[in-house]
């Protein structure tokens, strides 16, 4: 699925029109974005939490000529699933 089609869902289940489903969708997935950049986490009841992670400097290997390659230093996303998603999933 992608976002308009997550918008188009939004919209139908929420009574919405498609631009204000939009536009609800762009408004949770800003704030979920600025919230992660202030290092908080977003922890969304049943479905689970996004944080954020910082991923040291490391030492990686070029898979053409396997080369040692050295990679930054660098923060990333993650997502820890919940328990009502877990059970929906299995």
């Amino acid at each position: 699925m992608r976002k308009p089609e997550l918008a188009a869902a939004i919209a139908e289940k929420a009574d919405l029109t498609k631009d204000q489903a939009n536009r609800v969708l762009n408004a949770v997935l800003e704030e979920i974005t600025n919230a992660l950049n202030r290092k908080d986490s977003v922890t969304l009841v049943g479905f689970g939490t996004f944080l954020q992670r910082h991923r040291g400097a490391r030492t990686g290997k070029n898979p053409q000529t396997g080369q040692p390659v050295k990679i930054k230093a660098s923060n990333t996303v993650a997502f820890k699933p919940g328990k009502s998603l877990k059970d929906a999933v299995n």
